[in-house]
């Protein structure tokens, strides 16, 4: 099959189906991944698709969000289900866990429920350290830059912080979930950060309710497979095939 005509039936799959993988398209193309890459790059290059990770989407069926609302305008949504959310995740640390918080307004609503006192917690989140540290817990606050609009503490010097250590578990905010992308938010240096803190937790979860499932955002900071999620509904069955999600509501 020749280069042009395989792009253009790479196009009217992904319009078709709106979202496709790269496996997938390797099986129905006859041909290998490292070629349907390649494809996939200059399609998106071209706007006749939009690469994501693993795959690709259809422009008509997404909206990559590459805006991020204030904390207070993300605390006043969807309250009763980050409240459930949290709970939760909250009955999950043991003691002597050494615990990451992202920083979040679902995550710094778990800290409300955690009253684990033998466990040690480290944190971004400027208000999440604040509260930690009013509740009487052993916490530890990250160096480096302070995004004001999401009160986070990010950039390079942050990650390198991250690295000295090793958590048991590690609760973290997203601003979308997709089967394709993973976990996505629209800032480069919070991903960087996010990405690093995974790397180096034996178990990772993602706080997030309903409303992120199948959202983009610019950035990828973990692949669908490499957290598990605790929301307070599923959204669709079909990430029950690709990673493990807990829904609070059943708890």
């Amino acid at each position: 099959m020749l280069t042009e005509e395989r792009r253009t039936k790479i196009v009217e799959i992904v319009n078709s189906k709106k979202a496709v993988s790269v496996n997938d398209l390797v099986d129905m193309l006859d041909t290998s991944a490292a070629t349907i890459r390649r494809d996939i790059n200059e399609l998106n290059r071209l706007n006749q698709l939009v690469k994501v990770f693993g795959g690709a989407t259809a422009i008509s069926s997404l909206d990559v969000n590459t805006k991020e609302d204030a904390v207070n305008q993300k605390a006043s949504k969807n309250v009763a289900e980050k409240d459930c959310i949290s709970k939760y995740a909250a009955s999950l640390i043991q003691d002597n866990d050494f615990v990451y918080i992202d920083a979040g307004t679902t995550t710094l609503k778990l800290i409300d429920y955690i009253d684990n006192k033998s466990a040690k917690y480290i944190t971004n989140g400027v208000v999440h350290a604040k509260k930690l540290m009013d509740k009487g817990f052993s916490v530890i606050m990250i160096g480096g830059r302070l995004k004001a609009s999401t009160e986070a503490v990010v950039g390079p010097d942050c990650v390198e912080f991250i690295k000295k250590y090793h958590f048991t578990k590690a609760f973290m905010g997203t601003n979308g979930i997709s089967l394709h992308a993973g976990f996505t938010t629209p800032d480069v240096d919070e991903a960087m950060i996010k990405t690093e803190a995974i790397r180096h937790t034996y178990m990772s979860y993602v706080l997030a309710d309903h409303s992120k499932f199948d959202q983009i955002n610019s950035v990828t900071f973990a692949a669908i497979n490499e957290c598990s999620i605790i929301t307070d509904k599923i959204a669709s069955k079909d990430y029950l095939n690709r990673t493990v999600v807990k829904t609070c509501a059943e708890q």
